[in-house]
């Protein structure tokens, strides 16, 4: 269980903060217009409290555009100065969070890059020690809950009450539709791990692609993330960097409206009773599937002790491909999908085989003390 205790509740952040938080700007600050065009267009809106944007952008490789740097914390001075939004940045070392700090800037957060380091995260927290503003944690390049975790308890520990996490996806080894695989499991599990600390939701970066930042944005919503950060550019198609995942303030107006948000609870006593008798039902079921998982279990161990007596080996290649070719049939015609199915199967035979591994190595064991 993550050490995260007395973590401030999002709507006491600031005045006038209403949960879901929704956070919008452009990917990076290139202009004073461009910065103060795109704030002005977002405000108008009344929809939008906090506005984002990279002062620093370190990107994979050099020579693309790398941030306009200190000077664009004077123009987020400005934006705040002419249309009363809070601003948020992302800072990655100690001399970042120096210059947002001197500038007054209301939100930090930390990249995924940075929150992939512990040593960087150290540093940050060192310096931070006491910080008395939000800062947001986003999650790591790779789906490591535990890192992601951690460098949360850094913080944590360095007096800093106003966390969040920043669900921005990870990185994928292959070719994907979305520019990260979302992987929501892992942010649910980090909810699961930390009850109160905010998660909020950058769509922009699972996409890649505007055209799928409505269908991520409902899902983040449906799992009941605190919030969203949508990248917004007054007009994307000049943008300096990331220009395909940025919406404009008229197409992030329309997002919202089309955007359900539902509730967590209701007092609906016909609801609630309701829910409650499919949740039983389902706590039955669940029963009943580990029970039937633990009897396989005993019949496979009972198939290695048979193997191993006729020395016979583990794996059995055609059996293997008929349960795969039989199971999927069978799934399907009962409306589960082909990919379920799959990797239940998988875990399934890895199991299997774990459980037959060690009993034929027991038996061989015995059999070389007699």
């Amino acid at each position: 269980m993550a050490k995260l205790k007395s973590i401030t509740k999002l709507n006491k952040w600031f005045d006038g903060i209403n949960e879901p938080l929704i956070i919008a700007g452009p990917c990076s600050a290139e202009s004073e217009e461009q910065i103060m065009q795109t704030a002005k267009e977002i405000a108008a809106l009344g929809k939008i409290k906090v506005f984002r944007s990279g002062i620093w952008k370190p990107r994979t490789r050099p020579g693309n555009f790398e941030g306009v740097g200190e000077e664009g914390l004077q123009w987020l001075q400005n934006v705040k100065k002419e249309t009363g939004l809070l601003t948020a940045i992302e800072v990655a070392n100690p001399e970042h969070a120096e210059l947002a700090i001197k500038y007054n800037v209301d939100i930090l957060w930390i990249g995924a890059r940075t929150t992939s380091n512990p040593f960087s995260i150290q540093e940050l927290a060192d310096y931070l020690k006491g910080y008395d503003k939000p800062l947001m944690v986003k999650n790591p390049i790779n789906p490591d809950v535990s890192l992601w975790v951690g460098a949360l308890e850094r913080f944590h520990k360095a007096g800093i009450n106003k966390l969040a996490a920043i669900h921005r996806g990870f990185y994928p080894f292959e070719a994907t539709t979305l520019r990260n695989i979302p992987k929501w499991e892992v942010a649910i599990e980090l909810k699961s791990m930390c009850h109160d600390l905010p998660i909020i939701c950058d769509p922009s970066h699972i996409a890649g692609n505007t055209d799928f930042i409505g269908e991520i944005s409902q899902k983040a919503l449906d799992l009941n993330m605190d919030g969203l950060m949508i990248e917004t550019h007054y007009n994307p198609t000049v943008a300096l960097s990331d220009m395909n995942q940025q919406l404009t303030p008229k197409e992030l107006d329309s997002l919202l409206d089309e955007l359900i948000f539902r509730r967590t609870t209701t007092k609906d006593a016909d609801f609630t009773s309701i829910l409650e008798t499919l949740r039983s039902k389902i706590d039955s079921i669940d029963q009943q599937m580990l029970e039937l998982l633990s009897q396989r279990m005993n019949t496979v161990e009972e198939i290695g002790k048979y193997k191993s007596k006729n020395e016979v080996t583990i794996l059995q290649l055609r059996r293997w491909e008929n349960i795969m070719s039989t199971r999927l049939k069978l799934g399907k015609s009962l409306g589960l999908t082909e990919d379920f199915i799959k990797k239940l199967l998988q875990l399934v035979h890895k199991e299997s085989i774990q459980r037959q591994t060690e009993v034929m190595n027991k038996m061989t064991s015995s059999a070389k003390k007699e």
